[in-house]
């Protein structure tokens, strides 16, 4: 696997400035380890974000290969029952407002294992997906959504449009952060889109990141971390302007962006959001000062509960192999020794261990089994959905999450 230490910003190329947030070496995320290669070392990476001087975008200054990264991918969207009602809201609302029908076409690029499309399927509208990890795409494919597996820039765009013709729909939800040649990608969004067609992008906002400390959704995975500020200037360099944008509760707190090359016109929402960012210097240097410290008294407090709890002899255990609950345990420290077992619904990781700390990965109901006192949900983002999980299972004792600070659940 292959690292590249890179110093100008992928979105416009200016000089990258202050670190926001340095994480030491860590493995790759979603680099779960088979346990017959359980003593065997694995590469660890610079985990560290810095600000661009001119865009402002946060993003990592030390890039993983993206193609060893997700050609064979270990995150399955439709694990999560919210996520999916999630994107079953969106496909409703989207086919409404744009009259979309039996001769539109829709495609979403990394569209994973058909999550979304699988709702215009079933409303009998064209539609493509684009997933650059072949294990994933074949799953989407074997649920009746149409798939290519490759990744997505400006020449699979011409060739797209070529073969199908433009877009009435473009969507990239929660991607924006996975590319790393990101100016190539959104001229290959504002190509499909053409002058006609809607592009909807999905992002955890870089707000609150900050305002909730989740410092555990950056992991080499992530390549950048969005504002609104940085995404528009950003769009804009490929003529797509936003004209709408939407607050989510998803991943912590999203913005849905809407843009096109020939917007109808702009929302209030649009405004808010712009005047909250300005608000809180977005444009400047002190939003992003002394966020690491605010990440260590995170990690500490979790290290204390964690000491007072083995001390006292409690069994903890985990749910979520989330790539962002890897980032939180290799921060922390917290290995097999600490935690029993984390569960989770992904077939592709029950059975091997977590890249790093190495806790071993079970089923809900194995984990169930174990004799918990504790359990430790690493998305906090699902954390309501997971709870009413484990406590339907007949587990008692202590349900928690981390991040910003301990919490039950």
């Amino acid at each position: 696997m292959k690292a590249t230490r890179v110093t100008a910003c992928r979105a416009c190329g200016g000089a990258l400035g202050a670190t926001f947030c340095d994480l030491g070496t860590q493995p790759v995320a979603n680099s779960y380890v088979a346990p017959e290669h359980a003593a065997a070392p694995e590469p660890r990476f610079p985990l560290r974000a810095a600000v661009c001087r001119d865009c402002r975008l946060v993003q990592l200054d030390t890039v993983v290969d993206a193609e060893e990264v997700f050609s064979d991918y270990a995150y399955f969207s439709s694990a999560s029952a919210s996520w999916v009602a999630h994107s079953g809201r969106f496909a409703e609302a989207m086919t409404a407002r744009l009259g979309l029908g039996a001769g539109s076409f829709v495609v979403e690029v990394a569209s994973n294992d058909g999550y979304l499309l699988r709702h215009f399927v079933a409303s009998g509208i064209p539609c493509l997906g684009i997933e650059p990890a072949a294990n994933v795409a074949a799953v989407a494919r074997a649920a009746g959504v149409p798939t290519e597996t490759h990744f997505f820039g400006e020449a699979a765009a011409r060739d797209l449009v070529a073969r199908r013709g433009r877009a009435d729909l473009v969507v990239a939800n929660n991607v924006l952060a996975h590319v790393p040649a990101v100016g190539d990608f959104v001229a290959g969004l504002a190509l499909l889109a053409g002058p006609r067609g809607v592009v909807s992008v999905e992002a955890p906002h870089l707000l609150r990141l900050v305002d909730g400390v989740q410092f555990d959704t950056i992991y080499h995975e992530h390549y950048a971390y969005w504002s609104l500020h940085a995404m528009e200037l950003l769009l804009a360099r490929h003529g797509l302007r936003v004209f709408e944008v939407e607050r989510l509760t998803t991943h912590g707190g999203s913005l849905r962006v809407l843009a096109s090359a020939a917007p109808p016109g702009e929302g209030a929402s649009l405004r808010e959001v712009r005047a909250e960012e300005d608000a809180r210097g977005v444009a400047g240097d002190a939003l992003y000062a002394g966020f690491e410290h605010r990440v260590q008294r995170t990690l500490d407090g979790f290290r204390a509960w964690l000491t007072e709890a083995r001390a006292a002899g409690r069994c903890i255990g985990a749910y979520g192999a989330a790539a962002k609950g890897n980032t939180f345990l290799n921060a922390v420290g917290a290995t097999a020794a600490d935690i029993l077992a984390v569960a989770d619904r992904s077939p592709a990781k029950q059975g091997r261990l977590l890249p790093g700390s190495r806790v071993p990965v079970v089923t809900p109901e194995a984990l169930l089994a174990m004799p918990l006192d504790d359990v430790l949900i690493l998305p906090w983002n699902i954390a309501d959905e997971i709870a009413a999980g484990l406590r339907a299972g007949g587990f008692a004792g202590g349900i928690w999450t981390a991040v910003p600070e301990m919490r039950a659940a």
